[in-house]
Protein backbone atom coordinates (compact mmCIF):
# COMPACT_ATOMS: atom_id res chain seq x y z
CA UNK A 1 0.00 0.00 0.00
CA UNK A 2 1.42 3.39 -0.92
CA UNK A 3 2.06 5.76 1.98
CA UNK A 4 -0.61 8.41 2.42
CA UNK A 5 0.22 12.06 1.93
CA UNK A 6 1.07 13.93 5.10
CA UNK A 7 -1.90 15.82 6.50
CA UNK A 8 -1.49 19.57 6.45
CA UNK A 9 -3.36 22.25 8.35
CA UNK A 10 -4.87 24.71 5.86
CA UNK A 11 -3.71 28.29 5.98
CA UNK A 12 -6.38 30.15 7.92
CA UNK A 13 -5.87 33.23 5.73
CA UNK A 14 -6.33 31.33 2.46
CA UNK A 15 -9.77 31.63 0.88
CA UNK A 16 -11.70 28.39 0.98
CA UNK A 17 -13.43 27.25 -2.21
CA UNK A 18 -17.22 27.37 -2.17
CA UNK A 19 -18.88 24.30 -3.63
CA UNK A 20 -21.36 24.95 -6.40
CA UNK A 21 -24.90 23.74 -5.72
CA UNK A 22 -25.66 20.24 -6.94
CA UNK A 23 -27.89 21.48 -9.77
CA UNK A 24 -25.05 23.64 -11.15
CA UNK A 25 -22.50 20.85 -11.52
CA UNK A 26 -23.40 20.24 -15.14
CA UNK A 27 -25.56 21.46 -17.95
CA UNK A 28 -25.14 25.23 -17.78
CA UNK A 29 -22.61 26.72 -20.21
CA UNK A 30 -19.89 28.45 -18.20
CA UNK A 31 -18.65 30.80 -20.91
CA UNK A 32 -19.95 31.17 -24.44
CA UNK A 33 -20.42 33.92 -26.98
CA UNK A 34 -23.77 35.10 -28.23
CA UNK A 35 -23.23 33.30 -31.53
CA UNK A 36 -22.17 30.06 -29.82
CA UNK A 37 -18.54 30.23 -30.94
CA UNK A 38 -15.59 29.26 -28.79
CA UNK A 39 -14.65 32.44 -26.87
CA UNK A 40 -10.96 31.75 -27.50
CA UNK A 41 -11.56 32.00 -31.26
CA UNK A 42 -13.83 35.04 -31.10
CA UNK A 43 -12.90 38.63 -31.89
CA UNK A 44 -13.28 41.42 -29.37
CA UNK A 45 -16.90 41.90 -28.32
CA UNK A 46 -19.02 44.25 -30.41
CA UNK A 47 -22.57 45.52 -30.06
CA UNK A 48 -23.78 42.35 -31.80
CA UNK A 49 -21.60 39.93 -29.87
CA UNK A 50 -20.33 39.73 -26.31
CA UNK A 51 -18.94 36.99 -24.12
CA UNK A 52 -21.59 35.72 -21.78
CA UNK A 53 -21.77 33.24 -18.94
CA UNK A 54 -24.36 31.52 -16.78
CA UNK A 55 -23.44 31.63 -13.09
CA UNK A 56 -25.39 30.46 -10.03
CA UNK A 57 -27.43 33.17 -8.33
CA UNK A 58 -26.41 33.75 -4.70
CA UNK A 59 -27.68 35.86 -1.83
CA UNK A 60 -24.96 38.39 -2.67
CA UNK A 61 -26.63 38.98 -6.05
CA UNK A 62 -30.10 39.69 -4.73
CA UNK A 63 -29.77 43.48 -4.38
CA UNK A 64 -29.03 43.71 -8.10
CA UNK A 65 -31.59 41.08 -9.06
CA UNK A 66 -34.38 42.74 -7.08
CA UNK A 67 -33.52 46.14 -8.60
CA UNK A 68 -33.90 44.68 -12.10
CA UNK A 69 -37.07 42.82 -11.07
CA UNK A 70 -38.69 46.05 -9.90
CA UNK A 71 -37.97 47.79 -13.21
CA UNK A 72 -39.23 44.85 -15.28
CA UNK A 73 -42.66 44.23 -13.68
CA UNK A 74 -45.57 46.07 -12.13
CA UNK A 75 -45.89 43.21 -9.62
CA UNK A 76 -42.32 41.98 -9.13
CA UNK A 77 -41.03 39.14 -7.02
CA UNK A 78 -39.90 40.28 -3.59
CA UNK A 79 -36.43 39.61 -2.22
CA UNK A 80 -38.04 36.91 -0.07
CA UNK A 81 -39.24 35.05 -3.17
CA UNK A 82 -35.68 34.82 -4.45
CA UNK A 83 -34.19 34.11 -1.05
CA UNK A 84 -36.68 31.32 -0.36
CA UNK A 85 -35.92 29.78 -3.77
CA UNK A 86 -32.19 29.79 -3.02
CA UNK A 87 -32.71 28.26 0.41
CA UNK A 88 -34.87 25.56 -1.18
CA UNK A 89 -32.02 24.70 -3.53
CA UNK A 90 -33.96 25.58 -6.68
CA UNK A 91 -31.92 26.13 -9.85
CA UNK A 92 -31.38 29.89 -10.13
CA UNK A 93 -28.90 31.36 -12.58
CA UNK A 94 -27.77 34.75 -13.82
CA UNK A 95 -26.93 35.46 -17.44
CA UNK A 96 -23.98 37.84 -17.33
CA UNK A 97 -22.24 39.55 -20.22
CA UNK A 98 -19.11 41.56 -20.74
CA UNK A 99 -19.77 45.27 -20.87
CA UNK A 100 -19.47 46.60 -24.40
CA UNK A 101 -17.39 49.69 -25.23
CA UNK A 102 -19.19 52.78 -23.98
CA UNK A 103 -21.99 50.77 -22.35
CA UNK A 104 -23.33 52.14 -19.07
CA UNK A 105 -23.79 49.22 -16.70
CA UNK A 106 -26.85 49.63 -14.49
CA UNK A 107 -27.36 48.25 -12.00
CA UNK A 108 -23.63 47.93 -11.51
CA UNK A 109 -21.77 44.83 -10.42
CA UNK A 110 -18.41 44.60 -8.68
CA UNK A 111 -17.01 42.53 -11.56
CA UNK A 112 -18.10 45.11 -14.15
CA UNK A 113 -20.28 42.64 -16.05
CA UNK A 114 -23.81 43.34 -17.22
CA UNK A 115 -26.78 41.45 -15.77
CA UNK A 116 -28.61 40.50 -18.96
CA UNK A 117 -31.22 38.32 -17.27
CA UNK A 118 -31.92 35.51 -14.83
CA UNK A 119 -34.17 32.55 -14.28
CA UNK A 120 -35.43 30.44 -11.39
CA UNK A 121 -36.85 26.94 -11.84
CA UNK A 122 -38.20 24.15 -9.64
CA UNK A 123 -37.37 20.52 -10.48
CA UNK A 124 -39.96 17.82 -9.99
CA UNK A 125 -40.42 14.18 -10.93
CA UNK A 126 -39.68 13.98 -14.67
CA UNK A 127 -40.43 17.70 -15.03
CA UNK A 128 -39.13 21.22 -14.41
CA UNK A 129 -41.33 24.20 -13.54
CA UNK A 130 -40.09 27.60 -14.69
CA UNK A 131 -40.89 30.05 -11.90
CA UNK A 132 -39.25 33.25 -13.13
CA UNK A 133 -37.48 34.23 -16.33
CA UNK A 134 -36.55 37.88 -16.73
CA UNK A 135 -34.54 39.92 -19.19
CA UNK A 136 -33.27 43.25 -17.88
CA UNK A 137 -35.35 46.01 -19.54
CA UNK A 138 -32.27 47.62 -21.12
CA UNK A 139 -31.39 44.28 -22.76
CA UNK A 140 -34.80 43.29 -24.08
CA UNK A 141 -35.60 42.48 -27.73
CA UNK A 142 -32.13 41.04 -28.29
CA UNK A 143 -33.01 37.35 -28.07
CA UNK A 144 -31.88 36.76 -24.48
CA UNK A 145 -35.20 35.26 -23.34
CA UNK A 146 -35.03 32.56 -26.00
CA UNK A 147 -31.33 32.06 -25.22
CA UNK A 148 -32.17 31.38 -21.57
CA UNK A 149 -35.01 29.07 -22.57
CA UNK A 150 -32.56 27.12 -24.75
CA UNK A 151 -30.21 26.75 -21.78
CA UNK A 152 -33.03 25.69 -19.45
CA UNK A 153 -34.24 23.08 -21.95
CA UNK A 154 -30.74 21.63 -22.28
CA UNK A 155 -30.28 21.57 -18.51
CA UNK A 156 -33.72 19.99 -17.99
CA UNK A 157 -32.91 17.24 -20.46
CA UNK A 158 -29.72 16.63 -18.53
CA UNK A 159 -31.89 15.98 -15.48
CA UNK A 160 -33.99 13.49 -17.51
CA UNK A 161 -37.02 15.78 -17.36
CA UNK A 162 -39.74 15.12 -19.92
CA UNK A 163 -41.82 18.26 -19.44
CA UNK A 164 -41.21 21.97 -18.85
CA UNK A 165 -44.07 23.93 -17.26
CA UNK A 166 -44.77 27.60 -16.62
CA UNK A 167 -47.50 30.13 -15.86
CA UNK A 168 -47.77 33.52 -17.53
CA UNK A 169 -50.16 36.43 -17.02
CA UNK A 170 -53.08 36.35 -19.44
CA UNK A 171 -52.39 40.00 -20.32
CA UNK A 172 -48.72 39.37 -21.15
CA UNK A 173 -49.25 38.86 -24.87
CA UNK A 174 -45.57 39.22 -25.89
CA UNK A 175 -44.44 36.51 -23.44
CA UNK A 176 -47.29 34.19 -24.46
CA UNK A 177 -46.36 34.66 -28.11
CA UNK A 178 -42.71 33.89 -27.37
CA UNK A 179 -43.59 30.68 -25.55
CA UNK A 180 -45.97 29.60 -28.31
CA UNK A 181 -43.31 30.18 -30.97
CA UNK A 182 -40.91 28.15 -28.87
CA UNK A 183 -43.31 25.22 -28.80
CA UNK A 184 -45.22 25.60 -25.52
CA UNK A 185 -48.90 24.67 -25.58
CA UNK A 186 -51.62 26.19 -23.42
CA UNK A 187 -52.90 23.53 -21.04
CA UNK A 188 -55.05 25.40 -18.55
CA UNK A 189 -56.13 28.62 -16.86
CA UNK A 190 -55.72 29.45 -13.18
CA UNK A 191 -58.35 31.99 -12.23
CA UNK A 192 -57.21 34.95 -10.13
CA UNK A 193 -53.69 33.59 -9.76
CA UNK A 194 -51.78 36.90 -10.00
CA UNK A 195 -52.32 40.15 -8.11
CA UNK A 196 -53.32 43.00 -10.43
CA UNK A 197 -53.62 46.00 -8.14
CA UNK A 198 -56.58 47.61 -6.35
CA UNK A 199 -57.48 44.19 -4.91
CA UNK A 200 -57.97 42.84 -8.42
CA UNK A 201 -56.64 39.50 -9.60
CA UNK A 202 -55.50 38.26 -13.02
CA UNK A 203 -55.70 34.82 -14.55
CA UNK A 204 -52.59 32.76 -15.23
CA UNK A 205 -52.22 30.80 -18.45
CA UNK A 206 -50.64 27.41 -17.80
CA UNK A 207 -48.31 26.22 -20.56
CA UNK A 208 -46.22 23.11 -21.08
CA UNK A 209 -43.43 21.97 -23.38
CA UNK A 210 -42.91 18.31 -24.23
CA UNK A 211 -39.12 17.97 -24.05
CA UNK A 212 -39.12 14.48 -25.55
CA UNK A 213 -41.09 15.58 -28.62
CA UNK A 214 -38.92 18.70 -28.92
CA UNK A 215 -35.78 16.56 -28.96
CA UNK A 216 -37.23 14.30 -31.67
CA UNK A 217 -38.18 17.33 -33.78
CA UNK A 218 -34.67 18.74 -33.43
CA UNK A 219 -33.15 15.42 -34.53
CA UNK A 220 -35.40 15.25 -37.57
CA UNK A 221 -34.47 18.76 -38.69
CA UNK A 222 -30.72 18.34 -38.13
CA UNK A 223 -28.96 17.74 -41.47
Amino acid sequence: MAPSAQARTPDAAAPQPVAAPAWAQRGWPALVTADGADPADSPAPTHSQRRIAFVPMTEADLDTVVEVEKTAYTHPWSRKHFSDSLRSGYPAVLLLGEALPGEVVHPGRADGRVLLGYLVAMPGVDEVHLLNITVAPAQQRQGWARFMLDALVLWSRGQCAQWLWLEVRHSNAPARALYQRYGFAQVGLRRGYYPAGQRAREDAVGMSLNLVALAHTAQETTP
